[in-house]
């Protein structure tokens, strides 16, 4: 059984779906990448999983229905990375960390985690009493997995980590993802427009082409695939 399921999921804003019945599966401890042109529906498919927009159609963890409420899909074991950072720009670095843990009640175990992601991210720990809006794009990108972290998810949703970044601090931020899927155990659902970066991650690649499936496979088998290739992967 996949640890999330999805099955004909519709969403959209207003009258209008963006996603017209997409199926797709991530399975414990799995990385899951999601590509696509701009404006195919993967942000839409992560607001639509965390319950940012209303969604149609069956979204199940562990085999039982995921609430459609924020609050709901943090307690269940998911938490989103949103797309431009999506830190508390007026807060503190501390205090966006103590905000990823609000549905905990286990203070010591707080602590211990605001102490581990300080140190797989030792800038945050640095700067923990400066406000988060002052940070430059790559830090604040840091503290938004940092933070997403904090609630202990079991699977970690990432919509366009990569966007804005310089290229060395993407490469940092993609091998601690990675480093976290394995020490953790914690799956990962990545929306990702560096598609060759995010791939050699992935277990599963899922082709989002104007809100529906076009393709799903192994990275080696959307290599290999010249169609694909071209439109892409830009080779």
């Amino acid at each position: 059984m996949s640890l999330l399921s999805i099955r004909d999921l519709h969403a959209g804003y207003g009258s209008a779906d963006v996603l017209h019945g997409i199926s797709m599966d991530v399975d414990a401890g799995q990385v899951v990448v999601v590509l696509g042109a701009n404006g195919a529906g993967k942000t839409t498919t992560m607001r639509a999983i965390a319950g940012l927009i209303g969604r149609r159609g069956t979204v199940e963890l562990d085999g039982k229905p995921l609430g459609k409420r924020p609050e709901q899909v943090v307690g269940a074991g998911i938490s989103l990375v949103p797309q431009g950072r999506g830190t508390l720009g007026q807060l503190t670095v501390m205090d966006n960390l103590r905000v990823g843990a609000a549905l905990r009640d286990d203070k010591d175990g707080v602590a211990s985690d605001i102490e581990r992601w300080t140190e797989v991210f030792p800038v945050l720990g640095r700067r923990s009493h400066q406000i988060a809006g002052s940070l430059s794009g790559g830090e604040q990108q840091m503290l938004a997995v940092a933070r997403a972290l904090m609630s202990r998810p079991r699977l970690l949703l990432c919509d366009e980590p990569s966007l804005g970044l310089a290229p060395i601090v993407v490469q940092e931020l993609f091998d601690t993802l990675s480093q976290i899927n394995k020490a953790d155990g914690t799956a990962l659902l990545i929306v990702e427009q560096n598609a060759e970066l995010a791939m050699d991650l992935a277990d599963t690649v899922y082709l989002l082409d104007v809100g529906t499936i076009a393709a799903t496979g192994t990275p080696a088998e959307f290599r290999s695939d010249d169609a694909v290739r071209s439109a892409y992967l830009g080779y």
